[in-house]
């Protein structure tokens, strides 16, 4: 058997789904962490990006509710493609405010949510920013936060990549 379809027969599996969701949410325990016990203010980046993370999460629960189902697992490789992807562009634009400062080019004072979900107000706690998009507050091996989350979100597509690679394959039985 190929890793390609082993990979493919993996993805089958609910607890392919289910390491994608604790992973994410691992990522997500780790943002309210530093929000709330190192007392690091969240930017409007950070919150954005934190959005994207849980659209990941909400991606592996589409995919966790069957997937066996091609079309399923599909919507829910779809939603984490979509999710991981916009947070990738979010985290080099925020990289960019930290490391090339300008006048001209900054992020938004408050976070903006549509009218029908203002996130903000249902749970500050989680989505309200207060903290400067250009500042690095944090680093960890020389990289800041947003260098990170570059990172992770690119990984998240490498490892998409290959798993929808490997849906062209044929799994053996």
């Amino acid at each position: 058997m190929t890793l390609l379809s082993q990979i493919h027969t993996f993805s089958k599996t609910r607890l392919s789904w289910l390491l994608l969701f604790s992973a994410t949410i691992l990522f997500e325990l780790c943002a309210l962490f530093f929000q709330h016990v190192m007392m690091l203010g969240p930017c409007v980046m950070c919150i954005y990006e934190r959005i994207a993370m849980l659209g990941i999460v909400g991606a592996a629960m589409i995919g966790f509710v069957n997937p066996g189902n091609t079309a399923v697992r599909w919507l829910g490789l779809g939603a984490w493609g979509a999710s991981a992807y916009k947070g990738l562009l979010l985290a080099l634009e925020h990289v960019d405010y930290q490391f090339n400062p300008s006048p001209f080019k900054t992020c938004d004072l408050f976070v903006k949510f549509p009218d029908w979900a203002p996130l903000n107000e249902w749970a500050p706690w989680m989505f309200e920013a207060y903290g400067d998009c250009s500042k690095v507050v944090w680093e960890f091996l020389t990289l800041s936060m947003p260098q990170w989350l570059v990172i992770i979100f690119a990984g998240n597509l490498l490892a998409l990549a290959i798993i929808v690679l490997s849906q062209f394959t044929k799994p053996k039985h």
